[in-house]
């Protein structure tokens, strides 16, 4: 008797977001181009790492059946960590919908994210992929947040006083605190500084921070 052998099971690409069938037909899959993706079987519409998931709602969609979603969210259940529910506003006058659709995200533990066209719904299931494996300052903004840096724009808020007059400063005074107790003839003698200049520096910087009543 001969012995019948299963094909091996294609794996998915750890790299690729996996895609629900229930998505052919979809055209926001045109607009993901940057991250690979392929169908699996899975429960939420997209899978885009090992503990993050989307549900896609259209608004128009929603009208029509208003049950689907609650549907959806109580068979993914709590299986993700992160669960988002991607909705597509593609409706007039969205506010009333949207309110009922924020309070059953919140009873869901559901993060809820607006999308006001295909490509931009794309854009943020690529983006979730893309940033799977990223810390969570890469999405932050950068700043200076070395000593002089935070010096210089503190100084230069000052009316008058520039980048060249802040190394002016500090050359002289070396410190913050060396700027603060100097007095006002002491400020005047710096290079590019001046009596009105050196006046408006020390009156900004011992003005009180709270005007009496």
């Amino acid at each position: 008797m001969a012995t019948i052998t299963k094909p091996p099971e294609k794996k998915s690409s750890p790299n690729a977001i996996i895609v629900n069938q229930r998505q052919k037909g979809n055209p926001i899959l045109k607009h993901i181009r940057n991250v690979p993706w392929e169908y699996g079987e899975i429960i939420p519409d997209y899978v885009m790492g090992q503990a993050t998931c989307a549900l896609f709602l259209s608004l128009r969609y929603h009208q029509l059946h208003p049950n689907y979603i609650h549907d959806r969210l109580r068979q993914l259940g709590r299986s993700y960590a992160l669960r988002v529910l991607l909705v597509q506003v593609d409706v007039k006058d969205p506010h009333f919908i949207l309110k009922d659709l924020a309070e059953m995200c919140l009873l869901a533990d559901c993060t809820l994210i607006l999308a006001f066209n295909v490509e931009e719904a794309g854009r943020y299931i690529e983006t979730y992929k893309a940033y799977e494996n990223k810390p969570p300052d890469a999405i932050m903004e950068r700043s200076n947040d070395d000593y002089f840096s935070t010096l210089q724009e503190v100084l230069t808020s000052v009316k008058s006083v520039n980048k060249t007059d802040v190394i002016a400063l500090i050359t002289r005074f070396k410190t913050m605190d060396g700027v603060i107790h100097a007095s006002e003839e002491e400020l005047a003698m710096c290079p590019g500084f001046g009596p009105q200049k050196a006046k408006r520096l020390y009156t900004t910087l011992h003005q009180p921070f709270k005007t009496s009543s």
